[in-house]
């Protein structure tokens, strides 16, 4: 059997739910009747984002959120699968602080996530032309 963990949906009359602790919590919470909005179910958009306020989750594969919004407690559903019992403040009363105006408070330097991207060098055909339909 394998392990489970309870998570408290603490704005939601603190109802707990056990979940499985290998699947993601969008998956575990959706099959047992929590409604929750999601998107893309890979951690590329902030759909599914929920506010962690106890408890660890492994969320590795995420790469919507920044660093403002990961030290904040915020974690993404669809790809979080919980390591301990945790506790989350769902829905979009949960998202105070996942979202801010930019023109009013931008980000610093370290609260940007580092683009990974590289990009690849332009090939060239016979004819040393550069071929960009790649």
């Amino acid at each position: 059997m394998s392990e489970t963990r309870i998570i408290t949906l603490a704005n939601r009359g603190g109802a707990s739910y056990e979940v499985e602790a290998r699947r993601p919590l969008l998956d575990a919470l959706r099959d047992q009747g929590v409604d929750l909005p999601y998107g893309c179910k890979y951690g590329g958009c902030i759909t599914c984002a929920a506010r962690l306020t106890q408890g660890e989750v492994d969320q590795r594969r995420q790469v919507a959120l920044n660093n403002r919004q990961l030290s904040s407690g915020y974690v993404l559903l669809c790809v979080a699968r919980p390591v301990t019992d945790c506790t989350l403040e769902i829905g979009v009363e949960s998202h105070g602080q996942l979202y801010r105006n930019p023109f009013l408070d931008p980000l610093e330097p370290h609260e940007l996530k580092a683009d990974i991207a590289t990009p690849r060098p332009a090939s060239r055909d016979a004819a040393g032309q550069e071929n960009t339909d790649k």
